[in-house]
């Protein structure tokens, strides 16, 4: 659980860049500046011009023209070849130089190179064309690279591939402090080939290496870039400066793709000018799925930059005098309109005299022409980002960032931890509810007293209280007297409990310093004097990310005794772990920076407030509006996940009994517990082993863990419950913040291909003296209806080392 603050952050916040292809002028102070005052954030710069282009493709055709007269019929390998060398940078080849506004431009390698090109000679004088960019730009101090990416055409191999993901490593290399972001389109199309960029490599591969390296591509595999960027990523073992920068066509792919992009390292979101349509009045929109994925995508702990490719020039350039109006940050709701429906994010439509209004206003912006038209609706994106959702404020900033689990029973939290908890109005409102209706319950069906007429209730780990007054408010709403008891161990948490009796409860409640596990119980008077009783409503909230994972069913084991039978209630009542697989390649890179220094990172159960991820087995969530069957915007695929195991409360007290006899190494007791110890708590471990299937291929890092729990159940069926299962919050707990669900991390990343299944298999273990998890995952291929075929397994992980402490 997250222990930090929360702070209500402002919308986020869009960084706008400049690019084209093309660039005339070399990117002076002067023009950045001019940039700025038209509303850019940034500009990119060549590294290099095309006086070098033009200089190492004369040395690239004067020795072909050399290798030419002395060829063979057979395939040379490159080592039986003389390879050019390029020569180094000359001034003339860059304009790029050291500046103090160089951490404002984003440098561009060049684009006509063709590091994974079939034929070894272009691959190599490519490789050595992006080393020579890469070296001087970090020289310069620039700070942020954009490469882009293979050309996947004509039966791309892997092996060219492979040769671009190491020359991307080795560049990483060059420049060690450089951020790369590799240019990839969001989806496999001809489009960006690069074939047709002026002065490129690509047509200089000779037919013997097209030919013996052609074995055909779907031109129209969805994945085909993920698939490329996945290759990268991976050789360059997930480097913390190696971000991808995806291009946006026009016609958006399914969701799936656009899920699977957001799990990534994303640094820039690039859109020319056809990325946009055309309103009514000329102007350049997006369509309602691009805005939508911009909201998304831009809701990532850290939003990706903007890039704005030939969009048109900057404007005021050739007249340096002249004054230009900056691109305004708020457009009006004609300009604003999608270009599919005529309406403005789903307003009503104008009145006739409004719509007057929006002609005779679309008349003038077309008199009065914006000299950035692409700029000033992204500004006006900007401004009209939809508000953040509670969830969304309560963890700003801490998305997708790594937390051990808490330990209760071994330490004592500071006040702080507890207030994180207590801003949660949802889980006390709900706790509230489910005491209420278990007063109203016990005095309906006429449940006994041991109190003169009072229901006996104690709170056990009360840390500073919150619990306590819901239950003097569901008492006092119920109108049923209760006799209550505030059980803590903390001694800090003790004695601001103590003061909380005096001044805000009346000094109604007994507080009491105890671990539960070691409480007497309640005493009440009679006519016999002080006398031991039970306790009828036993109150907790010791649930954890994964439920059970912060000892829930060890403690309320050990208080159980002391619940009145056969009338006693606990609350919560039951609860229910719940897993599914996902990709979650941030997560993983966060990890495996920690392993040289923890080398139980890879092995330790986090909570984290996951975001930036894909789940890897979904069900499809297709709509259909109820006029003319037109669809409505996709929705995310909802993830399946399932259920692990459960735990309720009171257990059976023949397991209790049973417990006993193995306490001490009892002849009664057995030959001890599996996992070591006496075997005392074995009746709280636990196993599943469950199946998902997987649509779409993707890679496996981990695993997701929630949970949901019935606080309370009536007679008549009405049940009170919380979840942080995605599938069912949303009904059960909406806008709940107090967990954070938790993630099994693996060792090695398993790749999974379409149509595949996954097996999951986690254990629950304990020793009698403490609690971990142990999980692995294999992964089958299914061919035809009937077969599978297994692609291998991850390591047998076990949190043993940093397992809870009872």
């Amino acid at each position: 659980m997250d222990t930090s603050p929360v702070t209500e952050d402002a919308m986020p916040i869009f960084y706008v860049g400049q690019h084209e292809a093309r660039r005339s002028l070399p990117v002076t102070d002067e023009i950045l500046r001019q940039a700025q005052d038209c509303n850019y954030d940034m500009l990119t710069t060549p590294i290099t011009t095309p006086y070098f282009n033009s200089r190492v493709l004369s040395l690239l055709s004067s020795h072909l023209a050399q290798s030419y007269n002395s060829s063979t019929s057979s395939l040379a390998s490159p080592r039986e070849q003389r390879l050019p060398i390029v020569p180094p940078l000359s001034p003339v080849d860059t304009t790029l130089t050291p500046s103090d506004t160089i951490s404002q431009l984003v440098a561009v390698a060049s684009p006509w190179i063709d590091i994974c090109s079939p034929d070894p000679l272009v691959a190599n004088v490519s490789q050595q064309v992006l080393n020579l960019e890469i070296a001087y730009a970090a020289f310069c101090g620039v700070g942020n690279v954009i490469i882009h990416g293979p050309h996947l055409r004509n039966g791309q191999t892997s092996t060219g591939l492979a040769v671009y993901a190491r020359a991307v490593l080795e560049a990483l290399n060059v420049g060690s402090y450089l951020q790369v972001q590799i240019l990839l389109p969001i989806s496999y199309s001809q489009d960006f080939d690069g074939d047709d960029e002026i002065g490129s490599l690509v047509p200089f591969a000779r037919e013997k290496y097209i030919k013996a390296n052609d074995y055909g591509t779907d031109k129209h595999e969805l994945f085909a870039s993920w698939d490329a960027w996945h290759v990268i990523r991976t050789v360059c073992k997930y480097h913390s400066r190696l971000f991808v920068a995806l291009s946006l066509p026009a016609h958006l792919p399914p969701i799936s793709i656009q899920s699977r992009w957001h799990s990534e390292p994303l640094r820039l979101l690039c859109m020319s000018s056809r990325s946009f349509l055309k309103d009514a009045t000329g102007y350049p929109v997006l369509s309602r799925a691009h805005r939508l994925l911009i909201s998304r995508y831009m809701r990532l702990r850290t939003a990706p930059w903007i890039l704005l490719s030939d969009v048109g020039p900057i404007p005021g350039l050739n007249d340096p005098n002249a004054f230009i109006k900056p691109s305004d940050r708020f457009l009006g709701p004609t300009v604003a309109a999608d270009p599919t429906t005529g309406a403005s994010g789903g307003s009503p439509s104008p009145t006739p005299a409004e719509a007057a209004q929006q002609r005779q206003a679309g008349l003038e912006n077309k008199r009065i022409k914006d000299p950035t038209p692409h700029l000033s609706y992204i500004r006006h994106l900007q401004r009209n980002q939809p508000t953040r959702s509670i969830i969304e404020l309560f963890g700003s900033g801490y998305q997708d960032y790594l937390q051990a689990p808490l330990q209760p029973l071994t330490d004592n939290l500071e006040s702080v931890t507890y207030e994180v908890f207590e801003k949660d109005p949802v889980k006390y409102n709900w706790y509230e509810r489910a005491i209420q209706q278990a007063l109203e319950d016990w005095t309906a069906q006429g449940k006994p007293s041991q109190c003169d007429g009072k229901v006996i209730l104690a709170v056990v780990g009360a840390g500073r209280g919150p619990l306590v007054t819901r239950a003097l408010q569901a008492s006092e709403a119920a109108c049923v007297p209760i006799e209550i008891y505030a059980v803590e161990k903390n001694p800090n948490a003790y004695v601001l409990l103590q003061r909380q009796n005096a001044y805000s409860w009346g000094n109604q409640v007994h507080v009491v310093k105890s671990d539960m596990r070691s409480w007497k119980g309640p005493s009440v008077i009679s006519d016999r004097g002080l006398r031991k009783a039970k306790v009828d409503i036993l109150v907790s909230e010791l649930l954890g990310s994964f439920a059970d994972n912060e000892l829930s069913p060890e403690c309320l084991d050990g208080v159980q005794h002391l619940l009145s039978t056969p009338h006693g209630i606990s609350i919560p009542c039951s609860y229910t772990a719940h897993l599914t697989p996902v990709a979650a390649p941030r997560l993983h890179a966060d990890i495996a920076q920690r392993a040289p220094a923890d080398p139980s990172a890879a092995e330790t159960p986090y909570v984290v407030m996951l975001h930036a991820i894909d789940f890897l087995s979904t069900f499809d969530t297709h709509s259909t509006s109820a006029q003319g069957g037109l669809k409505e915007p996709p929705k995310e695929p909802q993830p399946d996940v399932k259920l692990a195991w459960s735990f309720s409360h009171p257990i059976d007290s023949s397991m209790l009994e049973n417990s006993a006899l193995r306490h001490a190494g009892s002849a009664d007791g057995g030959g001890g517990g599996l996992m070591g110890g006496d075997g005392v708590n074995e009746h709280n471990a636990r196993y599943a082993g469950l199946r998902f299937g997987v649509k779409d291929r993707g890679v496996c890092h981990g695993l997701a863990g929630y949970f949901e729990t019935v606080l309370y159940e009536g007679k008549d069926g009405r049940k009170v419950e919380l979840s942080t299962n995605p599938v069912t919050m949303a009904e059960k707990s909406a806008d709940m913040i107090s967990w954070f669900p938790i993630y099994f991390p693996l060792k090695t990343p398993l790749y999974l291909p379409d149509n595949s299944e996954l097996e999951i298999s986690i254990w629950r273990q304990t020793d009698d003296r403490k609690v971990w998890y142990e999980w692995m995952v294999e992964a089958f291929v299914l061919l035809g209806a009937e077969k599978r075929v297994s692609l291998g397994g991850s390591d047998l992980h076990s949190s043993r080392k940093n397992g809870c402490l009872m």
